[in-house]
């Protein structure tokens, strides 16, 4: 299963009579999932067909729906609601008369909401549009996730390059002359005598102490097993694909601890260079697994 990144557009348009619509939606990083649609008044039942889809269709991201409706039959025409306007005068004819109150007219009936109705409302058109206009959404859906799914390979090859590097500057790490005996030896004898130099009145006992942590410190080799492990970890990850996005962001943060810690470990200026570009290399790498779903 490949990986699909959580950033994508899609659109689809089409004509159902004298009426045009169209679909667009864009796509961008989420923690979660957050569908946000948009739709004209009267036409619910498209928002609702649209959360469920996309609900099915994807794990992370924030999508913006937008449904636009468009007609060629020119103006919505008035007209009168005559068995709400007959209500009302009947009800208005019961009324007891009053010499205070002027009687009503037609223009104040009129103005009553519900008297007046558009000619066209949404109910007139839902049935003429929903089915193309819902087919229209199940095809943008599948566009959507294609260019999820292709900005995914990309992602993913860039990743792999990144993971590659990774796997280079360790080895690096691990072949460089500052790790031999002979070096270690050395800086730690350095380190050894400054002690002496800056107390004279450490005991054995004491520098065989201070000599063991100076040497467990300049020791990264836990630190280079675990970058090993990492890589091993992510390109597993990576073979396995699907929403796998959490996962590569914490496998990437526990990269920056071990580059954090061999830059602290190295000791060498060769070790401290490797350290720094390995920070880079994941400072990268974590930018582009926070894209992926």
């Amino acid at each position: 299963m490949a990986i699909e990144s959580m950033t994508g557009f899609a659109r689809a348009a089409g004509v159902a009579g004298v009426h045009a619509w169209a679909w667009e939606i864009r796509s961008v990083n989420g923690r979660g999932l957050d569908v946000r649609v948009r739709v004209p008044p009267g036409f619910d039942l498209f928002a609702e067909a649209a959360r469920k889809r996309l609900s099915g269709a994807f794990a992370r991201g924030t999508l913006h729906v937008n449904l636009s409706l468009a007609s060629e039959a020119g103006p919505a025409r008035p007209r009168i609601n005559e068995a709400v306007l007959a209500s009302l005068i009947d009800s208005v004819a019961r009324l007891p008369a009053s010499a205070t109150i002027r009687p009503l007219s037609f223009d104040a009936l009129l103005g009553v909401r519900g008297v007046i109705e558009i000619a066209e409302e949404a109910g007139d058109v839902l049935a003429e549009l929903e089915a193309p206009v819902v087919a229209g959404l199940d095809r943008v859906v599948g566009e959507l996730r294609q260019a999820r799914g292709s900005e995914g390979a990309a992602l993913e090859t860039i990743v792999e390059g990144q993971l590659d590097a990774i796997a280079r500057l360790t080895g690096e790490a691990e072949r460089h002359p500052a790790r031999s005996v002979e070096a270690v030896r050395a800086r730690l004898a350095a380190q050894v005598a400054a002690l002496l130099d800056a107390s004279q009145t450490l005991d054995p006992q004491r520098l065989h102490q201070e000599a063991a942590l100076l040497a467990v410190r300049a020791d990264i080799r836990e630190e280079l097993d675990r970058l090993g492990a990492h890589v091993a970890a992510m390109r597993a990850l990576l073979e396995q694909g699907g929403p796998i996005g959490r996962k590569l962001d914490f496998l990437s943060q526990e990269f920056g601890r071990e580059a954090s810690t061999l830059c602290a470990k190295a000791g060498d200026p060769g070790l401290s260079r490797i350290g720094l570009e390995l920070r880079t290399i994941v400072d990268q790498m974590r930018e582009q697994v926070q894209n992926v779903e």
